[in-house]
């Protein structure tokens, strides 16, 4: 059956229809959730949220994108708000006033592994470490990450250089040793 079939047939509450597109996106959605949140039971419990919201949601499920693509931007927010929940204080900065240079180059030394670079990652302060996830690991551009923090575009582009930026110090201290 084809996914805008399936879809249809979620949108007349057909059960069988929301178990089959539970079945093809709950492992990605949860890898996603993962990423995120790295506990298996909050990726699990935002999984099954993200879930209940889409099915609840699916007639605004327009068709501009994949299903996948949209389930992905629930799943990725319900993480944000997960995360987001636990803390008790954040400060917000407002970054909109600051120019924002491009930087295009993201080349790290061939001696850093994957896993030290995802670990770095997980060291960011969250401003930074969302905007960089965001982008780097999940694929959005910078309209779509302001949308989903519900930051300004600049600001989206400001923590992304300041995140990289602070990354190859994290990440430079870690090849050379002289970490204190």
């Amino acid at each position: 059956m084809f996914q805008i079939e399936l879809v249809e047939q979620c949108k007349a509450n057909n059960r069988r229809a929301q178990m089959q597109l539970y079945r093809q996106y709950c492992d990605g959605m949860f890898a996603v959730a993962m990423r995120f949140l790295k506990n298996p039971d909050d990726a699990e419990d935002v999984l099954q949220e993200s879930f209940i919201k889409a099915f609840q949601r699916i007639d605004q499920f327009r068709g501009d994108v994949t299903f996948g693509a949209w389930l992905k931007r629930i799943v990725v927010n319900g993480s944000i708000d997960f995360l987001k929940s636990k803390q008790q204080r954040t400060v917000e900065l407002n970054e909109g006033y600051m120019h924002v240079a491009e930087d295009e180059d993201w080349n790290f030394d061939d001696r850093i592994s994957l896993e030290r670079v995802k670990d770095a990652i997980e060291e960011l302060p969250d401003k930074y470490r969302y905007v960089v996830q965001l982008f780097f690991v999940e694929g959005y551009d910078h309209s779509e990450i302001s949308e989903i923090l519900k930051i300004s575009e600049t600001a989206s582009r400001t923590r992304l250089l300041r995140g990289k930026s602070m990354l190859r110090e994290m990440l430079k201290d870690k090849a050379y040793g002289t970490r204190s």
